[in-house]
């Protein structure tokens, strides 16, 4: 009798929550995990009531406020008032429904991408969605985490499955050290410019080679948090002693002999020796510099010593568009480009890692006059660690604006706006017009590039202060 055939870890995690399955149809899917926030939620709750049916299980949907949520004074009422209502609104329908939530002032409220890693309430092996797309972040854990739409979360909170499509498989392998002031960020963004925006449509993409596996865990979370930049449904690492460590302890964790066992089966979470993707891409770490975006989408990227670049085709239009937006031209140098606004933070980027990475660059230094930079925690327990390490002593000192846990100016629903034609170097995931504020032009890099530009008050190479 023939051994079965070799699995990609990505089916294994599918095959194992398949509750059913037909032939022509979409497989229907059990959740195990269920986050959900203010912008998405509140329609899929109001099904539930026109319906007159609760939530299926309600212990494993976990609600936090991000997206609308002020950044400074969080203690007062919320000042903008579809903000506050959206808010109030989460608040209202999770204590209707029985569902824990980490509001404003909750030692555990963050931005959702960022509590589900750092409490251990995203696990290897789950199923994990959320009405976003950046939902790709949990991914690193070695899950299948994706982002679904508002009627999607309806569907889920009714049933605790989802009617899902089984996506093509694709992997993505890098190998090689990471070059000095290179970061995961930089690896993302070239990646998405070699394949472009959509060159991982309708694929679920697995990072591996030497280049992961010696990525630290909030570094290998930066990587699958813009899986979707690239069209894929999300991304996926193969989970190893690096996630263990990092899981050990943590809140929502398994303890003791349930700890041991989570263990023994999340080591058989990999891709078997022969597995078939269908599509597959190799990359040098070698290659890759510091990266800045110059366009209006995350594929619009170069290293930071490039120029612009000349398309050609049917990509000169879309070119000439942004550009335009942009207020730049074709062929130009960007590092030199004056900037206006720093943002450290999003779902990408506001880990403690990150903000470690910034304080050491910017120690003894001080922002350009003219430059607002903004850092943006991911949670109240990344600012609660910044502020125990005397991170934000060296923040203040550099005249970095140390803010409170939220989504911020990744997307502007809020109160953090970056005016109508500024450059803001940023180191969310999302450089469409208008996405920072009506007329916001945004460069995309990483932290230690956006550090090195609110020092300097223009796109520097960083490697240039190592």
């Amino acid at each position: 009798m023939q051994g079965a055939a070799p699995k990609t870890l990505f089916d294994k995690v599918w095959d194992h929550h398949i509750v059913q399955a037909r032939a022509g149809y979409p497989d229907v899917l059990y959740i195990d995990r269920h986050f959900i926030h203010e912008v998405t939620s509140p329609q899929a709750f109001d099904g539930l009531r026109r319906r007159g049916i609760g939530v299926a299980r309600p212990q494993q949907t976990i609600a936090t406020a991000d997206h609308n949520v002020p950044t400074q004074n969080q203690h007062l009422p919320i000042a903008e008032p579809l903000s506050r209502f959206q808010v109030d609104t989460l608040q209202k329908n999770c204590r209707e429904f029985g569902v824990e939530l980490f509001g404003l002032g909750h030692e555990k409220q963050g931005i959702v991408h960022v509590i589900g890693p750092e409490l251990g309430i995203s696990l290897p092996g789950m199923t994990i969605v959320c009405g976003d797309s950046h939902t790709s972040t949990h991914g690193a854990l070695g899950a299948i985490a994706f982002g679904i739409g508002t009627s999607q979360v309806e569907q889920v909170l009714a049933t605790q499955t989802l009617l899902a499509a089984r996506p093509k498989t694709m992997k993505i392998e890098i190998n090689g050290p990471l070059g000095k002031g290179v970061l995961s960020k930089d690896l993302i963004l070239f990646i998405i410019s070699q394949i472009t925006t959509s060159g991982a449509t309708g694929h679920f993409v697995e990072y591996c080679g030497s280049t992961i596996r010696q990525l630290s865990m909030e570094a290998r979370m930066t990587i699958c948090n813009m899986s979707i930049e690239m069209g894929a449904r999300g991304g996926l690492i193969a989970p190893d002693d690096i996630t263990f460590e990092y899981l050990r302890g943590k809140a929502y964790v398994p303890q003791g002999a349930d700890w041991e066992a989570s263990v023994r089966w999340w080591k058989g979470l990999a891709s078997d020796p022969g597995a078939t993707f269908d599509t597959e891409y190799r990359f040098d770490a070698a290659d890759i510099e510091p990266m800045i975006t110059y366009g209006t989408n995350p594929g619009m990227g170069v290293g930071v010593r490039q120029h612009i670049p000349r398309p050609s085709g049917s990509h000169h239009a879309e070119l000439d568009k942004a550009l335009h937006y942009m207020g730049l031209q074709e062929r130009e140098a960007l590092l030199g480009q004056k900037i206006d606004y720093v943002f450290i933070g999003s779902c990408t980027n506001s880990r403690i890692e990150d903000l470690r990475l910034v304080a050491n660059f910017v120690k003894n230094k001080h922002k350009a006059p003219h430059v607002n930079a903004w850092i943006v925690p991911g949670s109240q327990a990344v600012e609660q660690q910044a502020r125990a390490e005397g991170l934000d002593r060296i923040f203040a000192e550099a005249g970095f604006d140390l803010r409170q846990p939220g989504c911020s100016a990744c997307l502007a629903m809020n109160e953090d706006k970056v005016p109508a034609g500024k450059y803001c170097v940023s180191t969310s995931n999302r450089n469409f017009e208008g996405r920072q504020g009506p007329g916001a032009r945004t460069f995309l890099a990483s932290p230690l590039t956006a550090a090195a530009a609110a020092v300097t008050g223009s796109i520097s190479d960083v490697r240039d202060f190592l």
